[in-house]
């Protein structure tokens, strides 16, 4: 069903939107990761226990670089590593939870919090993009197809979504175009009716099929939010892990689909062919 074409269109789409998205976003300091709820990433740049606005320059100034240059994740630990090193913010430190008020000891900057920061905001970038041309090019591609990494380290509910086709403007895509979770590898390409009829492709819907649910976001507070559940034909029921039932692009520019704000202009100006 996909094709090596298909993988290039996917993983290989030229950085100037997602770059701009990262651009447009302000600061926000935050403790924890759910301080921030989903469609406020599109607004503001953040790192969980980055309390200085000096240190989350640093690291957003790195992930534009490695948008721009395409930069390896070897390149952001090395980059990084002595500035946070220098200014204080790596390796674990006991301090005060401005929550409970409890002493707590907490991890700061390492190799493994470097790549989930690096890989979550790439994903989430790209995939803004990614939206972003998409939308640009809706009248001559109006579907989408959902597309799994088929591999031993994907989800089996991400799996379960491999190849689904449904219209641009189905709801389904409000909350689940990728990413859905925690390095998520999946992505979204976009046909024309002569592509789903040449594939024999069957374009669905999930109007009616879906619902939302209460999840922990919290063990410390126990703090409950809301998540997009989907029902399959087969009965099955799937979500986005927690915080994660959002589009990025449509988050941050809900009026890309009548061609307004910076990223539609940039999606005419730098279109390069089918997303």
């Amino acid at each position: 069903m996909l094709n090596s074409n298909d993988i290039a269109v996917c993983f290989g789409l030229p950085p100037a939107r997602a770059i701009a998205y990262l651009n447009a976003k302000g600061y926000r300091i935050t403790w924890d990761w759910e301080e921030m709820w989903q469609e406020a990433h599109a607004q503001a740049f953040t790192v969980a226990k980055v309390m200085r606005l000096d240190i989350l320059e640093d690291i957003r100034q790195a992930l534009e670089k490695a948008l721009a240059e395409g930069k390896t994740l070897q390149w952001f630990n090395k980059e990084l590593t002595p500035v946070l090193q220098v200014k204080g913010w790596w390796g674990k430190t006991d301090t005060t939870d401005p929550v409970t008020g409890e002493p707590v000891t907490v991890q700061q900057g390492s190799a493994w919090r470097l790549e989930t920061i690096y890989r979550t905001n790439l994903s989430l970038l790209y995939s803004a993009g990614r939206w972003a041309g998409q939308q640009a090019n809706i009248d001559d591609r109006p579907y989408w197809m959902y597309v799994a990494i088929r591999d031993n380290r994907t989800r089996k509910s991400h799996l379960a979504l491999h190849g689904l086709v449904f219209p641009a403007d189905d709801p389904f895509w409000q909350t689940f175009y990728p990413p859905n979770g925690w390095r998520c590898r999946c992505s979204v390409i976009a046909l024309s009716a002569d592509d789903v009829r040449q594939r024999g492709l069957a374009v669905g819907t999930a109007a009616g099929r879906l619902e939302t649910a209460l999840r922990r976001v919290s063990e410390k507070t126990g703090e409950m939010k809301p998540v997009t559940t989907f029902h399959l034909p087969s009965g099955k029921t799937l979500s986005p892990d927690v915080g994660f039932s959002y589009t990025p692009g449509r988050a941050y520019a809900p009026d890309l689909a009548r061609y307004g704000g910076p990223l539609a202009a940039l999606a005419r100006q730098q279109w390069r062919g089918p997303s």
